[in-house]
């Protein structure tokens, strides 16, 4: 059971006039045994830091730290890696020419086993983990359906002995029917093995059915992070409650725009290159100085240094503040 901490992570892109901080300073803590759902629109940066906590992306600033241990410091690089990532597209992230069952055994840490009768053991046991028969172990990526290569993209993680997963849009490239079944599968996994585990998705029902904790992600920053039920029940960042209104409606989660000061404002993102002053998220909020013009500090004012002191961290001027803590009784 491992920690998975990124501080101030910074991952760009690019150089000169053109540079562009993909991921900008981001500060995340994935407890041990614990799911950390990272939610955001596409092109918010969740896969580069995702691609970042396993090495392949390279820091521009920052650090990635497992139980304290510096991961991106070559000199500190254990033979056996304890996180390991399942990508996106699982067919593109298995050899095409390789059978399942070689492609789980290479990720298995030299001198774990000894003999290659207990690598096959082994490899039969992750296959039976994941839900596949041991016959899977002889077809090609090419023979297997979408939900099956994305089972063995899990079984080739697992092999590794992980103390921590980073789960990449695992369900996104899988027809609707498929998808629960991958869903109750990860959940299952991470329950009975205790895996800490950062799980990158849009879909907030998906975040809402496996995490623990959730953080949301914006033009390369977190603006909003804590315990799952208590951001959908509550949410503070404006950009947070976008997110939800565009969700179905169910179980009281849906926020109700009519609530807020203003109309949401129809806006496009802004250029990931040229990054808005201030608040990143003013050229489209809702409630800030488009709608109400007295509110000039998200122009100038980056409201993520004051994040510590409103509820759930948010990164919003008028976040509600973080209560104080009560006296203990005498």
């Amino acid at each position: 059971m491992s920690e998975l901490r990124f501080e101030d992570v910074t991952v760009r892109y690019g150089t000169g006039r053109r540079a562009m901080n993909a991921v900008d300073a981001v500060n995340l803590t994935v407890p041990s045994g614990q799911v950390v759902g990272l939610v955001g629109e596409s092109g918010s940066g969740k896969s580069t830091l995702a691609r970042a906590a396993v090495g392949l992306a390279p820091l521009a600033a920052g650090r990635v730290l497992l139980d304290g241990k510096d991961m991106n410091r070559r000199r500190q690089r254990p033979a056996h890696r304890p996180l390991h990532m399942v990508f996106q597209d699982p067919y593109a992230s298995l050899d095409p020419r390789m059978r399942v069952g070689d492609s789980v055994a290479e990720a298995i840490p030299r001198g774990s086993l000894t003999g290659t009768a207990e690598r096959r053991k082994e490899v039969v046991r992750l296959l039976d983990l994941v839900g596949l028969d041991a016959h899977h172990a002889l077809a090609r990526p090419a023979e297997l359906s979408g939900g099956q290569r994305q089972r063995v993209a899990l079984a080739r993680a697992l092999a590794g002995r992980p103390a921590v997963i980073v789960a990449d849009e695992i369900t996104s490239a899988l027809d609707v029917s498929i998808q629960g079944t991958v869903l109750n599968l990860v959940r299952d996994l991470q329950r009975r093995m205790r895996l800490g585990m950062l799980f990158i998705s849009h879909n907030l029902a998906v975040v809402r059915y496996v995490s623990d904790v959730i953080a949301v992600m914006y033009l390369g920053r977190i603006v909003e992070c804590g315990p799952v039920q208590q951001v959908l029940a509550d949410p503070q960042h404006p950009y947070t409650r976008e997110l939800l209104a565009a969700a179905p409606q169910r179980d009281g989660y849906a926020w109700d725009f009519a609530q807020d000061d203003g109309a949401v404002t129809e806006a496009e993102p802004p250029d990931p290159h040229h990054a808005p002053p201030g608040c990143r998220f003013h050229p489209r909020c809702p409630v800030g100085p488009l709608v109400n013009p007295e509110r000039t500090a998200c122009l100038t004012r980056d409201p993520s240094a004051g994040a510590a002191d409103r509820v759930h961290t948010t990164a919003c001027h008028f976040a509600a503040e973080r209560p104080a803590p009560s006296d203990a009784p005498a």
